[in-house]
């Protein structure tokens, strides 16, 4: 036997599965006067958080909820919404399933049947679509109201009816307060679900484990530059990859979780200013929010603020607006199956000598790997092989490591295809350049092939967003009878901004090859999803007709 193994196994001294539960006991030991959440009027402090979870999960756990149990919740950024993410787990092991509160009563309906729902909490905003959902699923969860007393009473459509026969504020008053909370057994336990878009088909369910969700709560509090006492303001939905884990990230630093059940500029503005927040994350859509939102819905703050965003980079132009706004905007990387982003364009300070037209080459990249990703490549597909790193060749962009999903529930066909060659397959299409960092080109079902020429739409759209009046724009593949495929181009202007299809078509001209054009371009409201992401899939829906009127 090797002599360092020899008498040094792994005892109960020396070896604890990694949990993010953790991170919340310490916050409520050591820092239990601060404030972890506010809502509204509501402040709550790391000590009755902690009381708080405990008597979720000593709640749940009284209804015979267990491990393998799923607990789904239809929540906004509201106090429920953080309890459920340490109370559920703590509840002898059962796996939270954060509903999209935008999602169909179809959509939900399956997801709570495969998902095999043991108990769902709602808010009471959601309970119509809810209640046509569970009249179509099969399963029978026990079903408990939120009502939340900070809802507005005016400006907003009223509560909906209370569909359950529990209220949520009477559940957790029936917990014990000092719970002895069940953790994991093992770190590869599951601790939530999430549902990819199911753009193609009925979404598959992403589970997470333990060791993940901890793991990525250290990378957020490192790369999103997270020093001690963070005020981090829930713009991102807690239900979206679960907040890009940033739900278990905020207790690592004793943070201060800020609600915000509806993203709208001024209560963002107020939030900022008045409750001192250092961080949030969105799509480029709330940067857009914020940027053209009214001057009286603006307001003067002295911090910087760091805004994390994780789709396509943001213009140059935009980057120069938010700088002046008062945020730092940091560009990050990643998929639902990957915890959210895990990638990062992690600035160089050598670049900062750089002219401006190269610095903003070197931000359009996606980056590095997170520290907790084991590996980042751009392979070939067939043969996987790293494709050369020249900025160049198209290639798969792939990862590994333990920020990697467990796999996709009762889905064994889904997770092999996924994992196939030992690495987890995006679908992203993208190059390696020199140095080690990866950009993005497109969705391998974005590429648009037109006369045996493959064209990014990623490329296309980066040439209109240098448009100045171009606020939002997204380019799809249009049936072309002699081509075989074209782009085409959505655009939703400035309000106080003009240009017509010509203008945009010639700006594109001068900046990519005449084979990479627009078609056309149409002006439309673009269709987003709940987290702000364009919906590509109808926008081809729509071109299609365009081609077919044209």
């Amino acid at each position: 036997m090797n002599k360092y193994e020899d008498g040094l196994g792994r005892c109960a001294a020396n070896h604890q599965p990694m949990t993010p539960i953790s991170y919340l006991e310490r916050a409520a030991r050591t820092y239990p006067a601060h404030i972890a959440v506010i809502h509204g009027r509501q402040r709550v402090t790391y000590a009755a958080l902690w009381q708080d979870c405990c008597r979720l999960a000593s709640a749940l756990q009284a209804q015979g909820v267990g491990k393998g149990d799923t607990v789904t919740v239809m929540l906004s950024n509201t106090p429920p919404m953080v309890q459920a993410h340490y109370g559920v787990s703590m509840a002898g092991g059962a796996v939270l399933h954060a509903l999209n509160t935008r999602s169909d009563a179809a959509t939900i309906a399956f997801q709570l049947d495969h998902a095999e729902t043991r108990v769902l909490i709602v808010d009471r905003e959601f309970s119509a679509v809810m209640a046509e959902a569970l009249a179509q699923a099969k399963v029978r969860p026990l079903i408990i109201d939120y009502d939340d007393s900070e809802y507005p009473e005016t400006g907003v459509p009223p509560k909906g009816a209370r569909i359950g026969t529990l209220d949520y504020d009477a559940f957790l008053a029936s917990g014990d307060p000092q719970f002895d909370p069940v953790l994991p057994d093992d770190e590869w336990d599951a601790i939530a679900l999430n549902y990819t878009s199911g753009t193609t088909g009925n979404p598959k369910g992403v589970v997470y484990h333990h060791r993940g969700a901890a793991l990525m709560a250290l990378n957020n509090s490192l790369h999103g530059e997270m020093g001690k006492h963070p005020v981090y303001l829930w713009t991102l939905p807690m239900f979206h990859c679960n907040g890009w884990s940033f739900s278990w990230t905020i207790a690592v630093q004793g943070g201060t979780h800020v609600c915000l059940r509806w993203v709208r500029a001024g209560a963002i503005y107020a939030a900022i200013a008045e409750h001192g927040v250092t961080h949030l994350c969105g799509a480029p859509i709330v940067m857009s929010t914020l940027l053209n939102a009214p001057d009286a819905e603006k307001r003067v703050f002295p911090q910087q603020v760091t805004f994390n965003t994780a789709a396509a980079p943001p213009p140059e132009a935009v980057l120069q607006a938010m700088a002046a706004a008062g945020f730092r905007v940091n560009h990050l990387y990643g998929l639902t199956e990957t915890y959210g982003p895990t990638v990062v364009n992690e600035w160089n300070t050598d670049w900062d000598a750089l002219p401006a037209a190269e610095q903003a080459a070197r931000k359009a990249r996606q980056g590095v790997r997170y520290l907790s990703l084991s590996d980042l490549a751009v392979l070939d597909p067939e043969t996987m092989q790293p494709v050369p790193a020249d900025g160049e060749t198209l290639g798969e962009v792939m990862f590994r490591g333990n920020v990697v999903m467990k796999g996709y529930l009762k889905n064994p066909k889904a997770t092999t295809e996924a994992f196939a060659g030992g690495w987890f397959h995006s679908g992203d299409l993208g190059v390696m350049h020199p140095d080690g960092y990866v950009q993005l080109k497109d969705r391998s079902k974005d590429i648009i092939i037109s006369g045996g020429e493959n064209i990014s739409s990623i490329e296309v759209e980066d040439a209109l967003y240098k448009h100045p009046a171009v606020a939002l724009c997204a380019v799809v593949a249009m049936p072309d009878a002699k081509w075989g495929e074209r782009p085409c181009a959505f655009v939703e202007l400035h309000p106080d901004r003009l240009a017509d299809e010509a203008e945009l078509i010639a700006h594109c001209r001068t900046l990519i090859a005449s084979y990479k054009l627009p078609a056309r371009v149409v002006f439309a409201d673009l269709p987003k999803t709940s987290t702000g992401k364009i919906q590509k899939f109808t926008l081809r829906a729509r071109a299609t007709e365009v081609a077919a009127g044209a």
